[in-house]
């Protein structure tokens, strides 16, 4: 133990070792590259505080330097995923200033909007693909920070809706411009503007969620092995793999083209290409370079 304190000491997993108010991160399974970012107030239903929005975005820096951490899962603490902002925060409906606000105030509270907003796009940014593994309950907030994961799983008690409509507001932490691209104009117009709450199964046929468990215990089981596989995968053509995705949904195709062309020129130099081909040949299991 003594031995152990001082060379990692600022590492990315020994920030990861001093924990988080409003989350818990963990590597559950040490053999595989995956680590875990809980929402973890169940007492409060995970809903988003202060404290929570200054979290996200440190955990998802931390894991996004972190060599072991090849592939993240994000889930949620007791019976529901997230009920979203928690009133009384900055930013929320409930410290809105009312009528016509100064200046001064109108600016304060944009500030806190554009930092909730970061803190959620932190998640998008994350080198390392980030599994959603949703159950109960998925509220406004909630489906912000679903939207900004890469994959998205659910239980089928699994219930998504926006009702920022409802509070008299516009939904501003990305759900407006993320669910578009993820479910079409359509369902994301149905689902802002009328503020009704969906099923797993209908988020499932519209495209929100790719799988349903039947259970949580399977959706957790079932998310684990989808990231592990995940990080079984060459790292580099991993990152790459989403770094183009996410460049390429904001750009024409040629435009894509031209920017994964630049990526693999670059890229399809590096020892886990020529690794992939050997061990196909071989029929054998690849040995990916590390981090």
């Amino acid at each position: 133990m003594a031995g152990s304190g001082g060379g990692d000491r600022g590492s990315p997993e020994a920030e990861l070792r001093r924990g988080f108010k409003t989350l818990a991160v963990t590597r559950p399974d040490p053999s595989a590259a995956v680590y875990e970012v809980r929402l973890n107030r169940p007492t409060r239903l995970n809903a988003l505080s202060p404290d929570a929005f200054a979290e996200i975005p440190r955990a998802m820096a931390l894991l996004d330097r972190a060599p072991a951490a090849r592939a993240v899962v994000l889930s949620a603490a007791g019976p529901h995923f997230c009920a979203g902002i928690e009133l009384g925060s900055p930013g929320s409906p409930a410290t809105a200033p009312s009528g016509d606000p100064a200046p001064a105030a109108a600016e304060g509270l944009r500030r806190a909007i554009l930092e909730m907003q970061a803190a959620l796009t932190a998640i998008e940014r994350c080198r390392k693909p980030v599994v959603a593994a949703v159950h109960g309950a998925c509220v406004g907030g909630g489906v912000e920070v679903v939207a900004a994961c890469d994959i998205r799983c659910c239980s089928k008690d699994a219930t998504f809706v926006l009702r920022e409509v409802d509070m008299a507001i516009v939904a501003d932490l990305g759900a407006l411009q993320r669910l578009p691209r993820i479910v079409g104009y359509g369902n994301a117009a149905d689902l802002a503007l009328t503020g009704r709450k969906i099923t797993a199964m209908e988020a499932k046929e519209m495209g929100l969620v790719t799988r349903v468990f039947n259970s949580k215990q399977e959706l957790d089981a079932g998310v684990a092995k989808i990231a592990k596989e995940i990080s079984e995968k060459s790292a580099w053509a991993v990152m790459g793999t989403k770094a183009v995705l996410l460049r390429s949904r904001d750009i024409t195709v040629e435009q894509g083209l031209e920017h994964v062309a630049t990526w693999n020129a670059a890229m399809l130099r590096s020892n886990d290409l020529e690794e992939a081909i050997q061990a196909f040949l071989e029929k054998r299991k690849p040995v990916f370079s590390k981090l």
